[in-house]
């Protein structure tokens, strides 16, 4: 039998060391390391076998063929387009988010939807009880779908529950830091709990061939509460994202075996849940003021989705102390970055002005292709003069302020024309063998090289129309 191994595992970053310590050096908390034991690992006998045995594994080539997953629509079509198509069956997929923000809520839609198609569905709360739950049912006028309802924070009892259902399509666990595993010498919501829960619930996901959704809190720098292994366990891992002032929510696929990352699904919550928002970038732009100096629209991607926001700048003189930046929405490095570039590049001194730049509707934008857009909108606010109305802007701007292309031109350029756009500003094609770039009948293309083409653009624009 296997020596029982004592190791010391940091309950915050889930750091293994040797020894206790009063610091973990990993990641600067005190008092978080604990001990655990565990069995050795079995050593290999001379013939390649382990001392508890096991059997030769079947090793297949590369091209062999295999059918595409099935899958199981929620009948929420954000949440199964990024999803990458519907639930596949034995699959784990962690939603996190802030508190409030509406996990519960979507997921609650989410089994019901499924429920009233016939699918058996379980939905296991950890933090409310019974009638919590129900009472957001009867405001969500949920109280039809028949799916089976039970709070429980002990993984022995939820496991054996599961163990006896043979039909179940769905399992949903709120949260998984609140699970507790009672061979474990540790609190509920400790990185040891949080993994050794989590691996018996993808255990029985896979085993019994129902897709389990996971619950998990985040922690005030954003990141996902417990192990980082626990990211690596399940198949996709899913950032709710938005301000709970704020109407919208975001939510967005950052792993995905199953599909494409980077995927993104647009809700607006109202009083009777989260409602789709099937064109999110109508209702980017449905509050735009096409008059007003420092704003421009940008043709952005999101996954497969072409998204269209409104970009914001303001510019405010400081002339002593030092100048501050302020940014909601995208890169704070990145737009340092920019503001150099139009300083040295393009002769556009912002140096002594506080600049504030806003992405509207509550989105992050992540992609350089936005570095366009940005520009237009700085220039914009440099020069007091509004961008075109009409026209939409991406690309990539370089350190010597060359635009750079960007992918799926003609996805943005379609998604502009459909939303009444007449031109855009994009990144000029080079000669390297490309087909031309297939643009939408009744839009005008203004092609630039150089960011001091933009500044041009605007800042002519002004004095034409001071003349």
């Amino acid at each position: 039998m296997a020596k029982p191994v004592a190791r010391f595992v940091c309950q915050s970053c889930g750091a293994v060391t040797p020894k206790w310590a009063g610091r973990c050096e990993t990641c600067g908390e005190w008092n978080t390391v604990v001990e655990e034991t565990g069995a050795a690992s079995p050593a290999l006998s001379s013939a390649g076998k382990t001392a508890h045995g096991g059997r030769r594994l079947g090793f297949v080539d590369l091209a062999g063929e295999a059918a595409p997953p099935p899958r199981a629509a929620t009948g929420i079509a954000e949440l199964d387009r990024v999803l990458g198509g519907g639930l596949v069956p034995g699959s784990a997929v962690l939603v996190a988010g802030d508190p409030g923000i509406g996990k519960s809520t979507l997921l609650l839609q989410a089994a019901a939807a499924l429920a009233r198609a016939g699918r058996r569905v379980l939905y296991i709360s950890g933090e409310e009880a019974v009638e919590q739950v129900r009472l957001r049912a009867r405001r969500l006028n949920l109280t039809d779908a028949a799916l089976g309802l039970a709070a429980a924070i002990s993984l022995r009892d939820i496991a054996a529950s599961l163990e006896q259902e043979n039909d179940a399509a769905m399992v949903v666990i709120d949260s998984i830091q609140t699970m507790w595993l009672d061979s474990i010498d540790s609190a509920p919501g400790t990185v040891s709990q949080v993994r050794a829960c989590a691996f018996e619930l993808i255990r029985l996901a896979k085993s019994r061939g129902f897709a389990v959704v996971l619950v998990g809190h985040v922690t005030k720098e954003g990141a996902i509460a417990g192990p980082r292994v626990l990211e690596h366990m399940v198949d996709a891992v899913l950032y709710f994202e938005g301000d709970r002032g704020h109407q919208f929510r975001i939510l967005r696929a950052v792993k995905n075996r199953f599909g494409a990352t980077d995927e993104i699904g647009v809700f607006e919550m109202g009083e009777l849940g989260l409602a789709e928002v099937a064109n999110p970038s109508a209702l980017f732009l449905a509050e735009r003021r096409g008059n007003v100096s420092g704003s421009a629209v940008f043709a952005g991607l999101e996954g497969s989705r072409p998204v269209l926001v409104e970009v914001q700048a303001l510019l405010s003189p400081n002339p002593g102390g030092s100048p501050r930046r302020s940014v909601v929405g995208w890169d704070s490095g990145r737009l340092s970055m920019l503001l150099a570039v139009l300083d040295s590049r393009c002769g556009l001194k912002l140096g002594m002005s506080d600049v504030y730049l806003n992405i509207a509707g509550g989105l992050r934008i992540s992609e350089p292709a936005a570095d366009l857009a940005v520009a237009a909108a700085l220039a914009s606010a440099a020069s007091d003069v509004p961008t075109d109305p009409q026209r939409v802007y991406f690309g990539e701007v370089g350190l010597s302020g060359e635009i750079r292309q960007v992918a799926q031109a003609e996805a943005r350029l379609k998604e502009a024309q459909k939303l009444g756009f007449s031109s855009a500003c994009l990144p000029r094609r080079v000669a390297r063998g490309n087909r031309p770039l297939a643009a939408p009948e009744g839009i005008g293309l203004r092609e630039i090289g150089h960011l001091s083409d933009l500044v041009t653009d605007v800042t002519g624009a002004g004095r034409a129309a001071s003349r």
